[in-house]
């Protein structure tokens, strides 16, 4: 491995607890007022407002096994020693954007007919329009959709770059209508979403953990001027070691509104952040643009998702076009792609009794069941027929 330690060294792992009263406003302007520089990574198109920026350069070395590794380690440098966030032109071809939008409006005015307001993180519940549990919604209602969304190389590419093989991604549709305001700066998931005297709980080096467990990410469905409100961002930000107690502290969000800086983004567009990066949604200052993004929590196979997927339901609709896919000649990295997303990749929690490794240290995931259905041509009845047999195994039989 050519990358050094001290390249990817974040903020040194201390033991003990963080206080409310640790935040130091100075110690963090000297870590976020620096800049980046654009030699640091050869494979960037540009370096814009401290944020690293690729486009079709990337794309172009990632064809390479081995290039794709050194792109993958430029970019795991970028979120977690340099300014914390990438921005990945073109990630989604606008089509299948387009498509993608179109059935999440579908579901967006479904839900309003329904009725009730959605709740949000960041902002008054009503004032933004919300999918929650948006992955597995868009598979059933439009699985082809789906599939050429995710099997976007792109996506795949900084979310193993992060996170390694297994994640698990979910999904929610935020819509920032015209007057919508700008959320308060914050970071995310898992200590991130927790109000200072729950944070405060956990010790220092559970701090450390806690951005190495999820990756943030955003795909614009629409054109973004800045006018519109993309997300703002502190580059380097990530690097406050305390940060999740200071970003409660009014004097670091005062700063934070002096000193962020927002990227225009085209539709198809993804930008992909360190959820330790004070960040936060943009006001909406048009009178006309509805500001749809799909924002993307990629989790670690060895941590705890934010939301629930029901990948049982994806793989049972995701089957039959994967296997028309494969038998077309699709690239296998795409095809994968699109099982990553679909498919459980990690083979725990199970049930030891009933799913015992046969021939390996771990039993069989879902995933693997998935690309070996469609490596052996299954018919779509007996991939699920197994799936449910798998599943069985999976289940906790205490008590009977």
């Amino acid at each position: 491995m050519s990358t050094s330690a001290d390249a990817l060294a974040g903020p040194s792992v201390t033991t003990g607890w963080y206080r409310p009263t640790d935040g130091d406003l100075d110690e963090f302007r000297r870590i976020v007022e620096q800049s980046t520089d654009r030699a640091d990574y050869p494979h960037a198109d540009d370096v814009i407002e401290n944020v690293v920026t690729y486009g079709e350069r990337l794309r172009t070395e990632v064809r390479d096994p081995a290039s794709r590794r050194g792109v993958q380690a430029e970019l795991a440098k970028a979120l977690q020693s340099g300014p914390g966030i990438v921005v990945l032109r073109g990630a989604v071809d606008a089509d299948v954007v387009d498509r993608a939008t179109a059935a999440f409006t579908r579901l967006i005015e479904e839900q309003q007919r329904a009725g009730g307001t959605a709740g949000d993180h960041f902002a008054q519940p009503g004032a933004n329009d919300r999918v929650w549990g948006a992955l597995d919604k868009l598979a059933i209602a439009d699985p082809e959709t789906f599939a050429e969304y995710y099997a976007a190389d792109v996506l795949a590419l900084v979310s193993e770059a992060w996170l390694g093989p297994g994640y698990q991604v979910t999904s929610q549709v935020n819509v920032v209508n015209p007057g919508g305001q700008a959320q308060v700066a914050h970071r995310d998931y898992h200590l991130g979403f927790m109000d200072l005297e729950r944070a405060v709980a956990f010790p220092a080096q559970v701090h450390a953990l806690s951005p190495l467990l999820t990756l943030q990410g955003a795909v614009a469905h629409v054109d973004m001027p800045v006018e519109t409100g993309p997300t703002r961002y502190l580059p380097h930000s990530q690097r406050y070691a305390p940060g999740y107690l200071a970003h409660h502290d009014p004097a670091f969000t005062a700063y934070f509104e002096e000193h962020c800086v927002q990227l225009p983004l085209s539709k198809g567009d993804a930008a992909f952040f360190n959820p330790a990066v004070f960040h936060g949604a943009g006001g909406n200052h048009t009178a006309d643009v509805r500001r749809m993004a799909n924002l993307l929590q990629v989790s670690s196979a060895f941590g705890r998702p934010m939301e629930s997927v029901d990948t049982s339901a994806i793989c049972r609709v995701i089957h039959p076009v994967l296997r028309r896919w494969h038998a077309a000649g699709s690239d296998p990295r795409l095809v994968g792609n699109v099982v990553a997303v679909a498919a459980e990749g990690y083979p725990f929690p199970t049930n030891l009794d009933l799913d015992q490794p046969v021939g390996s240290l771990v039993p069989q995931t879902e995933a693997e069941l998935l690309q070996l259905a469609l490596d052996e041509d299954w018919e779509t009845a007996r991939f699920v027929d197994e799936l449910e047999t798998q599943h069985g195994r999976r289940r906790s039989r205490a008590g009977g």
